[in-house]
């Protein structure tokens, strides 16, 4: 956090002694000390964080991804430097994630997770299910009693 203070203080020095016509650049990057080959645990389709890690990283899309505050950066590489990244670049299914929830995450937390969603669905579908019959059991019951109405009316003509 200190090398990002210094940096930006760095450039916004630059910024105000700099020409109105100069052009500057500054990109920020943050080492992790992640190794050549963390472990991951998915959390939904598609997107994986390190497991039991201090920071939010993920992986997603050929990109390792940080969450700090409210930026994001990426490395192709986990021990390589993680670079800022403009929120639009960032992919949509990282940004929904809820900040915050996967430091420290384990594979433990994951099937847990797993298995509420899993009870929730199946709780959704057997609600589902039982009205669908309650449904259906109204339908019959309702053909049934315009079944009979007919009837009586055509028996006495």
């Amino acid at each position: 956090m200190h090398r990002l203070c210094l940096a930006a203080a760095l450039a916004a020095a630059l910024l105000a002694a700099a020409p109105a016509s100069a052009q500057l650049s500054v990109q920020v990057q943050v080492d992790l000390g992640l190794p050549p080959q963390p472990a991951l645990v998915e959390v939904e389709p598609g997107v994986q964080v390190v497991a039991d890690f201090r920071e939010e990283v993920f992986l997603s899309g050929g990109y390792y991804w940080l969450r700090r505050d409210a930026g994001w950066y990426r490395a192709r590489r986990p021990n390589a430097a993680f670079v800022h990244v403009e929120p639009a670049r960032v992919p949509p299914g990282l940004v929904r994630l809820p900040p915050g929830h996967y430091r420290h995450y384990r594979k433990e937390q994951a099937r847990d997770e797993r298995h509420a969603w899993k009870e929730q669905r199946k709780a959704e579908r057997k609600g589902w299910k039982a009205g669908r019959k309650a449904e259906k059991r109204e339908w019959k019951e309702h053909d049934r009693e315009d079944r009979g109405g007919h009837r009586g009316a055509r028996g006495h003509d």
